[in-house]
């Protein structure tokens, strides 16, 4: 599967989808979100790291523009960069702040606001698109490389239950 779309009608919904998402994720996966302030990229990301381990405060890295969290996926410790580049000014600040080492074969990066580094970010495995739609979110999940149709492949959500 290389494409997953639905409505989460709640954020308990938006954090179960982070749930199911952390158990799909692999050392090395690049993720992209994408949608307006207040569309649930943090909510979620802040899901997927606290149901991969990380049992501290997930705090948005909106100021920092990164914050790492040690967790352990598949019994293997890794790190989860989660970047947040919407006060960037330039893609270069991205480059200039050494971001670009963080994306390896040993971390999972989750990059909100992709498109203020756009030309210098590596390409995604998995773009995840958001957008408020009345109380709930409607999401869509993008694989564009083996790694994230894997991650897809694995996902197992029902926005319902």
């Amino acid at each position: 599967m290389s494409h997953y779309k639905t409505t989460l009608p709640d954020e308990a919904a938006t954090q179960a989808l982070g749930k199911s998402l952390a158990h799909t994720l692999v050392p090395g996966l690049v993720i992209f979100l994408h949608g307006d302030l207040g569309a649930g990229k943090t909510a979620l990301t802040r899901a997927m790291i606290h149901a991969a381990g990380f049992t501290g405060n997930v705090k948005s890295p909106t100021y920092t523009l990164a914050e790492p969290y040690q967790v352990k996926i598949r019994s293997q410790t890794t790190t989860i960069m989660h970047f947040d580049l919407y006060r960037m000014l330039s893609a270069e600040e991205f480059l200039d702040a050494g971001f670009r080492e963080e994306f390896n074969a040993s971390n999972i990066c989750i990059v909100e606001w992709p498109e203020k580094a756009d030309g210098v970010l590596p390409e995604p495995d998995l773009n995840v698109f958001l957008s408020v739609a009345g109380d709930g979110r409607e999401v869509e999940l993008q694989a564009l490389s083996a790694k994230g149709i894997a991650c897809l492949a694995s996902l197992q959500f029902a926005p319902n239950l």
